[in-house]
């Protein structure tokens, strides 16, 4: 079976160096807020090109605390609008939600997935306080349109940028075009940790002061507490190992654009709809591959047949959850339509070129 992500084989690559971070690490006697974070921090904010890093527990608490941050700095308050796509991940919602938000879902465009940016200004309204961009399987979204949105409407951009580590606009990387940006390092994403890990990422000194406080515990210094806060932290062992990893994140993205770009060029079959590879590469990364048929079932069947497996990335969109009963009278059919097609392909950068042969060849004969 040609794994979908083969997450043994991506970090034995980083076997030696991994080992030694965490054996130093474990020999330090110190785990939390400490060298191996702080340094993590510094190597992040450098790599992304932004004046502060926040390491935080995981990708949905980065966003949870930029929002709620925002509400202590008095720039939001609940029952403010946000506006999200209707077709991200579920935690891009409840980042909105659990700080008493309200998301408001526009379309994607069917071509590149991510929100259509031209379909945004028709949804804002006067509770409208920021938009949540979210840099779908990879590829960056921005423009200038963008821009000039939210300082027409005195909105803050704040960048989902879980799945886009290492993708840029204009040179510019995602996590530092935004007014804020939440990352994720869950094992699968393109800089993976060994567990649950997430960062922030700002220029923003009062957004940075907050988050940093509030992510542990409300408190800047330590029993004193400013904010009631919560505990969302970047442990030392997730940290050193990042930092190992941070530094082949580029040469680990580049091999999975050379694996789309082949993919892109060989598969052809007419009852499979390929992903758009931007003008400009470096807008994609290509956390995932995702193809989209009608006959989805049955190709995600035929390809498990034949040895590869595949994952849906998403079944059922936010709106449509039972999480979500509120919303599930609305209707997004560009979005329904995406979760009703779409299937992802492995890609990684440890695929081997006969594991790529055999996905190309299969996807051909569906």
């Amino acid at each position: 079976m040609i794994k979908f992500l083969d997450l043994q084989k991506i970090n034995l690559k980083h076997q030696q160096e991994i080992e030694e971070a965490l054996l130093q690490t474990f020999r330090s006697g110190w785990y939390l807020l400490g060298e191996k974070t702080k340094n993590f921090e510094t190597h992040l904010a450098q790599y992304i090109g932004s004046q502060y890093a926040i390491g935080v527990a995981n990708g949905l608490d980065a966003l949870r605390l930029i929002f709620r941050a925002y509400i202590e700095l008095g720039v939001m308050k609940p029952g403010d609008e946000v506006i999200v796509p209707a077709n991200t991940y579920i935690a891009s919602v409840l980042a909105l939600s659990d700080n008493g938000l309200v998301p408001v879902f526009v379309e994607p465009d069917i071509n590149t997935y991510n929100i259509d940016i031209a379909k945004i200004e028709e949804s804002i309204t006067p509770k409208t306080k920021a938009i949540l961009i979210v840099h779908l399987q990879g590829r960056v979204v921005f423009s200038e349109e963008l821009k000039n949105i939210a300082q027409k409407h005195h909105l803050k951009i704040v960048e989902d940028n879980a799945q886009a580590i290492g993708a840029a606009w204009n040179n510019i990387k995602s996590g530092n075009l935004g007014d804020a940006a939440g990352f994720s390092f869950y094992p699968g994403k393109n800089l993976g940790a060994l567990g649950d890990a997430g960062a922030v990422t700002t220029n923003d000194k009062d957004l940075f002061e907050a988050i940093r406080a509030l992510a542990n515990y409300g408190s800047n210094q330590k029993y004193v507490n400013i904010y009631k806060g919560l505990n969302s932290r970047l442990d030392e062992l997730q940290s050193a190992v990042l930092d190992v990893k941070l530094k082949y994140i580029n040469d680990e993205n580049e091999a999975r654009r050379t694996i789309a770009k082949r993919f892109i060029s060989e598969i052809n079959n007419p009852e499979i709809t390929l992903p758009e590879n931007p003008a400009n590469e470096q807008e994609h990364v290509w956390h995932v591959f995702v193809v989209r048929t009608s006959k989805r079932d049955e190709l995600q069947a035929y390809l498990t047949e034949k040895g590869i497996q595949t994952i849906i990335h998403y079944p059922i969109p936010p709106h449509q959850q039972k999480a979500y009963e509120e919303y599930n009278h609305l209707s997004f059919p560009i979005t329904e339509k995406m979760h009703e097609e779409v299937l992802s392909l492995p890609i990684s950068s440890v695929l081997e070129e006969d594991e790529i042969n055999m996905i190309i060849k299969a996807v051909n004969e569906f």
